[in-house]
């Protein structure tokens, strides 16, 4: 007799368990996947990677990238003293412009002219170079100025000088009147050039005696004058005129004339 088989509890599943002819439970087959493909293994060699420049140099290495981004971000930063200068260099390009201008627009309106000046005469006093004591010579000499603008006036101020020179010698010294002259004006003033111990070494006084045989006897005459521009109501600053002759006169009297006179000039704004 057959043994019984007795049926078994066993878990519920989509796929239950089958039996055989021969009265034996049978496991359902598990389903069978395809295994993965292996990775294949690149062959052993040397590799270039060619990266374009826009790139490399648009977009930074991630190491880099916070560094990149801050800088980035950073405000310039600007020093007050940096402003400072640049503020003081401005004002003084405005102002040098503006100063241009008015210069530019006065110029055109007024038309200054350098003035004018000359020796008209010399008057000479106690130079007896034979002597062997110590001379004191006067000159008394006869400027000549003329202003030729038509609408500036001249201040002419204190503090002028005027000295007589032979070879490299100062022989007498003094100082010009203070007046105004007028535009279109032509004003002949006086002024005394005194000396007082000079010496005349022996070439000197060789020389000079030469030139008085010949009857001329070079002088040089240096003036020095600060003058003020009268442009309509307004004064300007104080301006410097230089003046320097060469002058030759016949003899050292009081009653010289003047052999020949040349005389040039400058100004100086400061």
């Amino acid at each position: 007799m057959a043994d019984r088989v007795h049926p078994m509890d066993l878990p519920s599943s989509s796929n239950p368990p089958s039996s055989n002819n021969s009265g034996e439970v049978v496991s359902p087959k598990k389903p069978s996947f395809p295994s993965p493909a292996k990775p294949v293994q690149p062959p052993v060699g040397t590799y270039v990677v060619q990266v374009p420049k826009d790139q490399i140099y648009k977009y930074p290495p991630p190491e880099n990238s916070r560094r990149y981004e801050s800088l980035t971000k950073r405000k310039p930063r600007r020093s007050c003293c940096c402003r400072c200068l640049c503020f003081t260099f401005s004002v003084l390009l405005v102002l040098i412009i503006s100063i241009g201008i008015t210069a530019g627009v006065l110029y055109l309106v007024y038309r200054p002219e350098a003035p004018k000046y000359t020796i008209s005469s010399i008057a000479i006093k106690n130079f007896n170079f034979t002597a062997s004591s110590k001379i004191s010579p006067e000159f008394d000499i006869s400027v000549r100025a003329e202003n030729p603008n038509n609408k500036l006036g001249i201040y002419y101020r204190k503090g002028s000088s005027a000295t007589v020179v032979y070879s490299g010698v100062d022989l007498s010294a003094g100082v010009l009147p203070a007046f105004y002259q007028p535009a279109n004006n032509v004003t002949v003033f006086q002024t005394a050039l005194k000396g007082s111990n000079v010496i005349l070494g022996n070439a000197v006084k060789s020389t000079l005696r030469n030139e008085q045989m010949k009857g001329k006897l070079p002088f040089r005459v240096n003036i020095k004058a600060p003058v003020k521009i009268k442009i309509g109501a307004v004064k300007t600053w104080e301006i410097t005129i230089k003046v320097n002759c060469d002058v030759t006169v016949d003899a050292l009297t009081v009653k010289s004339k003047l052999v020949s006179k040349d005389c040039d000039y400058s100004v100086r704004l400061w």
